[in-house]
């Protein structure tokens, strides 16, 4: 690319998946500047029509022809063709920023959340990384809201339980859950058991520890996205039936002591976070009113009734959007003019 050029090519791997459809709408809202859109799917989605700005695109498969055609590649088609694609993209010129679960842990590929360690995603030169990981969705908004309490108060523990959208699972799980109350599909079940009015605390497979898959990204992401290996994790996932959003319960431990107000001033002052915390006017985060929005919602904060170290909160943040598209193209942004 001329490097006096300021607008990018950018491909989306999965553009035509709930996430990657997510992430042409974030681009067009965060009037993110783009020269040309390159959308990629599988075979049975090529030739599929996709709107953007006001012009008609073609869906395409991959190909290391298309992205030397790119200066930057968001994926969001799953951990096989990320595993597949994602160091041709890189080799072939392209700044790929991965939305699924391939690169997360690897040592030579940054995790990155923009509200976090945006400076991850560049070597000590200044220089770009040619893969960049973006965290599983519940990781994401928990350490948006974790960062600024372990700065200033130092985080011994956080025991989290997850209350997570049928989004979570794609579209897959979406239509899942109208098919279950539209009465269809008697006894087929995405979610492994009836999701409509149930509560299913099950999401990815189960390991050996009796934890599942899900529960152990969130250990392990955050303790390398805060880079911090003594931070204890103690997470607990559940799939609800809602469309958009995953609430979190957290209970966090600190070594230092603090004061309410306090907590919900720097909470209230840092950024990608708003704060929603009165519950005498009913004021609190509900997976509704994060819907389509960007933002970490935060509220119910209060003190543990036993251990006066320990806080309590509950926040909740759209699932495709910061949990993935928003947060996505937020690494996009940081790297304009880099490039």
């Amino acid at each position: 690319m001329n490097s006096t050029d300021t607008t990018y090519n950018v491909a989306i791997l999965g553009a035509t998946g709930l996430v990657g459809r997510t992430m042409l709408q974030v681009l067009d809202e965060r009037n993110f500047p783009i020269r040309n859109i390159l959308p990629l799917a599988s075979e049975r989605s090529r030739g599929k029509e996709l709107e953007f700005r006001g012009r008609t695109f073609l869906t395409e498969v991959p190909s290391a022809e298309i992205f030397s055609q790119a200066d930057i590649a968001l994926f969001s088609a799953g951990a096989g063709a990320s595993r597949q694609w994602a160091q041709i993209a890189a080799e072939a010129g392209a700044v790929v920023i991965d939305n699924s679960s391939a690169f997360r842990m690897d040592p030579e590929v940054p995790l990155v959340v923009p509200e976090v360690n945006p400076d991850a995603m560049f070597d000590a030169d200044g220089g770009v990384k040619g893969i960049i990981a973006n965290p599983n969705c519940s990781t994401i908004q928990m350490v948006v809201v974790l960062k600024p309490l372990h700065d200033s108060y130092r985080i011994r523990r956080v025991v989290v339980s997850t209350y997570q959208s049928v989004t979570g699972k794609g579209k897959e799980g979406r239509d899942a859950l109208e098919d279950e109350l539209a009465g269809k599909n008697p006894g087929s079940f995405v979610h492994v058991h009836q999701i409509a009015f149930n509560a299913v605390p099950h999401i990815d497979v189960f390991q050996e520890n009796g934890y599942t898959k899900e529960e152990m990204k969130m250990v392990n992401e955050t303790r390398k996205i805060m880079c911090d290996e003594s931070l204890s994790v103690s997470p607990t996932t559940v799939r609800i039936p809602v469309y958009g959003g995953h609430g979190e319960s957290l209970n966090i431990q600190f070594e230092n002591d603090f004061e309410i107000g306090e907590i919900r001033e720097l909470l209230a002052g840092s950024p990608g976070i708003v704060v929603q915390d009165d519950p005498s006017a009913n004021v609190y985060p509900m997976p509704l009113t994060s819907y389509e929005r960007d933002e970490v919602f935060v509220g119910r904060i209060r003190r543990d009734y036993w251990h006066p170290k320990t806080l309590n909160m509950w926040i909740v943040s759209d699932n495709l959007r910061k949990g993935a598209a928003t947060n996505a193209v937020q690494i996009a942004e940081k790297l304009v003019g880099k490039l």
